[in-house]
């Protein structure tokens, strides 16, 4: 009998003892401030967290602010600058002249064609007009094609420049070795134009300023894509190699693109060419047969009127066509 009371007792006494226990365990959390002092820790951390991400969001904010605004000033120099002399566009297409030598060749070659228009009959008007036409215009085409024929040679060579200099900076050169490695060992003209960017920068030229005098001399957009992703990782910062790796990647999308279009305006431009060389190539040969038949149209009143108004018709129809098959992309 006692021992079953002891046994009630004891039992009893487990009881409480875990009652006590779970008691404990769930109202002295609330009595020791534990469970306030977690909300504090908990709104703390939240408040931390936030206030990381608002710095975050800041700096980001800040970031792109700085990229625009030196966006916007390099666009506001580009569109600043005024026309480009004749000097600039002799170095364009690559000669090392003076503009005296071009304006002396020039006009010997407008008193040349003047005259042999002269000696073969012409009246001194006409001569003087061939003449003036031949010096203004003859040096000018071919300057533009000369330019034309050097930006081609420098963009497919740009893009492996632009390649140098990511490797490069990879592998821990500075951006100075890079171009220096650039006017070293890459083929004209880009070794040229790198060459006087390397000496600008000795002389003490700053490399933004030399990339301006560089776009001016090759004036391409591949040029102004990076001499823009260099200015704003100088200002702001940022991985250059990662930039410049996409600046590539994006100018050899530009070649395939200029290639496939190239390719599709072929068939366009080879037609064009044999609709407008059609009625020259026909009236020679009328008149190496028949030059009396064809004679009427440069020596009848009427015939010179109907040749004017047929050769304004074809070249309206060759601009025209020229309009057509030129892509801008």
């Amino acid at each position: 009998m006692v021992d079953q009371q002891l046994l009630q007792l004891a039992v009893v006494f487990l009881a409480a003892l875990a009652v006590g226990g779970i008691v404990y365990v769930l109202v002295f959390p609330y009595i020791s401030g534990e469970k306030k002092a977690e909300k504090r820790r908990s709104s703390v951390a939240t408040r931390q967290s936030a206030s990381r991400a608002r710095a975050a969001n800041d700096v980001l904010s800040t970031r792109k602010k700085e990229v625009q605004e030196t966006i916007k000033e390099l666009e506001a120099k580009q569109k600043s600058k005024k026309k480009a002399t004749l000097q600039v566009r002799l170095t364009r297409a690559g000669l090392n002249v003076p503009v005296r030598s071009y304006w002396l060749a020039s006009l010997m070659l407008g008193a040349g064609v003047g005259l042999v228009v002269f000696v073969t009959g012409s009246p001194a008007v006409v001569s003087v007009a061939a003449g003036f036409a031949a010096a203004m215009g003859i040096p000018r085409w071919l300057l533009a094609y000369m330019t034309k024929r050097r930006q081609k040679k420098f963009l497919i060579e740009f893009a492996n420049a632009i390649d140098i200099i990511v490797r490069g900076v990879k592998s821990g050169l500075p951006l100075n070795d890079c171009l220096q490695i650039i006017a070293a060992e890459t083929p004209e003209p880009v070794k040229s134009e790198f060459e006087d960017l390397v000496e600008q920068q000795r002389v003490g030229v700053p490399l933004s300023k030399a990339f301006d005098r560089m776009y001016e001399r090759v004036p391409l957009q591949e040029v102004n894509f990076f001499s823009i992703v260099i200015a704003i990782q100088q200002k702001v910062g940022g991985n250059l190699a990662e930039a410049l790796g996409n600046l590539s990647q994006v100018l050899r999308e530009r070649q395939k693109l200029h290639g496939k279009v190239q390719a599709f305006s072929a068939e366009a431009k080879s037609s064009a060419a044999i609709i407008g060389a059609l009625p020259p190539l026909v009236m020679l040969v009328i008149y190496i047969t028949t030059p009396d038949y064809i004679e009427l149209l440069w020596t009848e009143q009427l015939g010179q009127v109907m040749l004017a108004g047929s050769a304004i018709w074809m070249l309206m129809g060759v601009l025209v066509m020229r309009k057509m098959i030129n892509f801008d992309y």
